[in-house]
């Protein structure tokens, strides 16, 4: 196993050397996922590991293990959400060929002349993980949500159908 990761590999002589990787890799050297983060602290830990399966496909197994700095959406405060990646890429060379992988294998359309860069995959898989909208689990309301001040309305009168209003108007 390299603890290095280089900037680009050849995908198909990764494959036949049935080659890995595994190390660390700063976040905030990863420019895409960077901008969608509340803050940039920590190291995303990889590890990569080229082969073919019994059909012989090729692939690439990805898992990755990223502390990432999220804003709550319940309670706009950033937290931590501790992100864990385990996917397997089949690798192909054409669209059509993604027919041919098996379940469980998500496709990636490796360039003509076989370059792939494994920083980008790490980066791509993290931003696919990340929750539409983060919240917190430990977060909770504030108490002025939850429960309504004295004053404010609180449906009382209220019609049990919103539309009986309308009904009133066209008679």
């Amino acid at each position: 196993m390299s603890v290095t990761l280089p900037e680009s590999v050849d995908a198909w002589r990764m494959v036949s050397a049935r080659r890995s990787f595994q190390g660390a890799l700063p976040i905030a050297d990863l420019r895409r996922l960077s901008e969608v983060l509340a803050g940039t602290e920590g190291e995303a830990r990889f590890e990569l590991d080229f082969g073919r399966d019994e059909f012989g496909n090729a692939y690439l197994d990805v898992r990755v293990d990223a502390p990432l700095m999220l804003i709550c959406q319940r309670s706009l405060e950033p937290f931590v959400l501790p992100v864990k990646v385990d996917s397997r890429l089949g690798l192909i060379r054409h669209e059509r060929d993604e027919a041919a992988l098996p379940g469980g294998s998500e496709p990636l359309l490796v360039a003509e002349d076989g370059k792939l860069a494994l920083a980008d995959v790490i980066e791509d898989e993290l931003l696919l993980a990340l929750p539409l909208v983060p919240v917190n689990p430990d977060s909770k309301l504030p108490d002025e949500v939850v429960t309504p001040s004295p004053g404010e309305h609180s449906g009382e009168g209220r019609s049990d159908n919103p539309f009986a209003v309308l009904r009133e108007l066209k008679k």
